[in-house]
């Protein structure tokens, strides 16, 4: 076997070679440079780029691909396929829609493609025991199918109790779906999912019939499903904060108590989370999956809920459109809770726009880091704002994992949403938006709660901040757009 001395020593004289990969890496860096320029969005991000790629080909190349180069048409075909346009029609025919909600939140219910649907109710789910406790208890009822799509499983005590439910609903003749992220669960051995399809149990990972390194089209290794759904027979959906593994449930001593909110809602906006699974696994295995749509649905309760899948396959930044028309309408109070805070300009803008007209501003992050580099980029934006005038909180009680947007008394949010760009413009995502007085009440209590076990960062902890601190924060924001 040839010593990577004897490679570059045949490499090194046989120029040809050599010259041969240089040119093909000149002419892709080339072909690429076109490409951001034919499809740029933000004059920076693209300038930075080209000049990169033009003066740096290798490796700006290939982080370009993995980085740099959106292209999801073929989910946007797979959006098709499931006939999503199709869905505010059919919500009408089954008359859930409400309307005052949806006339009320005009660019939510544009960007979901599907109006506020009426009858629901809903739970807040506080932390990860009452959490899967409800999920397991859910998916022992399933008596048709059960679906579930997390960021990260993993094979520890709570990731095998999710399997031993899965196996024992599949073995009851249950159909059972698991779908999981190549990167937030690369780490799960296939021991794991060979013994949940040996019971029965259909998985799949996210980009599983589309791999990373392609002929045609992007890498795929940066876009990525942020989704955490399960749904039990189109009646019950459980969406939040919560991936599978034994630090959700605080059993983790680095993190300690770990502080997260999931949700579950029983009726028709079930079925709307069930359709977006739907999309992701036929875009994830090639499989349609039948809507099973009833001719009539059951509406045990009386709130309006509207699910909005986000993605990179949105013609436009939908997310971070919806979140900023949501900001924009704050007049009294807006609260923002996320493990992640590293906002764009047009986030920021809005945020002090809003500090400016004297809504009551805050934002509630972790005290403690899980990814370091987001954190310290989390600090550096986060601490710019407190000069502002808007409120920046740090949760003392453990590790902060929750993603919640509570504006006015009119409208709640709670999902897989982090306030950033990734978030935003690179993950799938899903959130919940509510607009019942009783949920925006439990999220305002809840969120009270939080405050009271979080610390409010001062003017004087700010200029207090060691000047190497400040230093590594402001280099970290730098990495802003890609974090």
């Amino acid at each position: 076997m040839l010593s990577i001395s004897d490679w570059l020593d045949y490499l090194t004289t046989n120029s040809p070679y050599v010259a041969t990969l240089v040119a093909g890496t000149y002419l892709l860096a080339f072909a690429c440079a076109i490409r951001e320029v034919m499809n740029s969005r933000t004059a920076q991000g693209s300038i930075a780029w080209i000049v990169s790629l033009l003066l740096l080909p290798f490796p700006t190349t290939f982080l370009y691909l993995v980085f740099g180069w959106k292209l999801f048409d073929d989910y946007a075909e797979t959006q098709g396929q499931a006939s999503r346009r199709a869905r505010a029609g059919r919500a009408a025919k089954l008359a859930i829609i409400d309307e005052e909600a949806s006339n009320a939140w005009p660019v939510l219910t544009r960007v979901s493609e599907l109006p506020f649907l009426t009858g629901n109710t809903a739970e807040l789910l506080i932390d990860g025991e009452a959490t899967f406790e409800s999920i397991f208890a859910g998916i022992a009822r399933a008596k048709t199918y059960v679906v579930v799509e997390f960021y990260t499983v993993r094979d520890d005590g709570l990731g095998r109790r999710l399997a031993e439910h899965l196996i024992e609903r599949a073995q009851a003749g249950v159909s059972v779906r698991l779908l999981y992220d190549d990167i937030g669960s690369s780490r799960l051995p296939r021991s794991y999912v060979a013994k949940l399809r040996a019971g029965g149990v259909h998985v799949s990972a996210f980009n599983q019939r589309h791999r990373f390194l392609r002929i045609f089209g992007p890498t795929r290794i940066n876009y990525r499903t942020h989704r955490k759904i399960v749904v039990v027979d189109g009646e019950q959906a459980w969406v939040g904060g919560h991936n599978v593994g034994d630090e959700y449930l605080g059993l983790v001593k680095r993190f300690g108590h770990w502080r997260d909110t999931h949700v579950r809602v029983t009726g028709p906006a079930a079925l709307a989370c069930a359709l977006v699974f739907r999309e992701d696994w036929l875009w994830a295995t090639g499989e349609t999956l039948p809507e099973t749509l009833p001719s009539e649905i059951a509406m045990p309760g009386d709130q309006p809920i509207l699910a909005m899948p986000t993605g990179p396959s949105d013609p436009l930044e939908e997310c971070s459109i919806a979140f900023l028309d949501v900001i924009s309408t704050a007049r009294r109070r807006l609260w923002i809770v996320s493990p992640y805070f590293v906002p764009d300009v047009a986030i920021q803008t809005a945020l002090y726009t809003a500090a400016l007209r004297g809504v009551d501003v805050r934002i509630l992050l972790p005290q403690k880091p899980d990814h370091l580099l987001v954190w310290l980029a989390s600090n550096a934006h986060a601490n710019a704002m407190v000069a502002h005038g808007i409120a920046i909180y740090r949760y003392v009680g453990g590790f902060l994992h929750q993603k919640v947007i509570l504006v006015d008394d009119d409208i709640a949010g709670i999902g897989t949403v982090n306030f950033d760009n990734r978030s935003f413009n690179i993950n799938f995502e899903l959130t919940l938006w509510f607009t019942h007085s009783q949920m925006i009440a439990d999220v305002e209590k809840m969120l009270e709660n939080d405050f009271l076990s979080s610390r409010l960062t001062r003017s004087a902890d700010v200029q207090g901040e060691n000047a190497a601190m400040r230093f590594i924060g402001q280099a970290a924001k730098l990495l802003s757009p890609i974090l």
